[in-house]
């Protein structure tokens, strides 16, 4: 069974056998394509089945779906259930609820999960066991969640945004958080100019100056910011 979460939200309890759902490597969701779908939380479409309903925003924060207020106080905060969501994230495949693309499943429980951009959400940038090793860390669970930071694979398209490789079971990448896209944003290079003109083509990152690969370009889509 999964830990029982508790993330702070007063609109009613949160059943304590709660699953967990996901979604990474996609696009944008429009609200208004969110908000036709049809759920009650808990509901039971099948017997021995359960299905809850998630949300993920661009700060990479958790909260059940129909929360009203979204804001720290009321997203997921404890650490043991977070590894545990971000771990079974995964594409979702059952064919229910398209407008949630990515699942984390628990047992007999289906957590369907949609995102503001992507469900994968880097935060911070931490130290790994090796004197070089950099990690990007995600999910709120410092290096329990985490990805070998890969600086010449970083990608800025023209929505000013900052992308990752994540784990390919979400879609393969993710998004940096925007304090944290500030910080590496003075390492980005220009060969035509600036931001305005295209992507970034190098990347200077402890005395060396590294050509972007710009390979995750395939998988974004050129939005403005928003």
């Amino acid at each position: 069974d999964s830990p029982a979460p508790s993330n702070g939200d007063t609109s009613g309890p949160v059943p304590a056998d709660m699953a967990l759902v996901l979604r990474a490597g996609g696009r944008l969701l429009r609200p208004s394509l969110c908000r036709r779908a049809s759920y009650t939380q808990g509901q039971s479409p099948e017997p021995r089945i359960r299905e809850y309903f998630y949300y993920i925003d661009h700060q990479g924060q958790l909260f059940l779906d129909d929360t009203k207020v979204k804001n720290f106080i009321t997203c997921f905060k404890d650490k043991k259930f977070l590894v545990f969501f971000f771990k079974q994230l995964r594409k979702n495949g059952t064919g229910r609820y398209q407008e949630f693309p990515y699942l984390s499943p628990c047992g007999r429980e289906r957590n369907f999960i949609r995102c503001e951009d992507l469900p994968i959400v880097f935060t911070h940038l931490v130290q790994g066991d090796g004197p070089e090793g950099e990690l990007l860390s995600y999910g709120g669970a410092g290096d329990e969640l985490s990805v070998d930071f890969e600086p010449q694979r970083l990608f800025m398209p023209v929505n000013g945004r900052v992308y990752h490789p994540a784990p390919e079971r979400t879609g393969g990448v993710g998004l940096v958080k925007s304090a944290l896209a500030f910080e590496l944003s003075g390492h980005f290079e220009y060969t035509s100019g600036g931001p305005e003109t295209g992507p970034p083509s190098h990347f200077n990152w402890k005395g060396q100056r590294l050509r972007l690969s710009n390979e995750l370009a395939t998988h974004i889509q050129n939005e403005e910011p928003t």
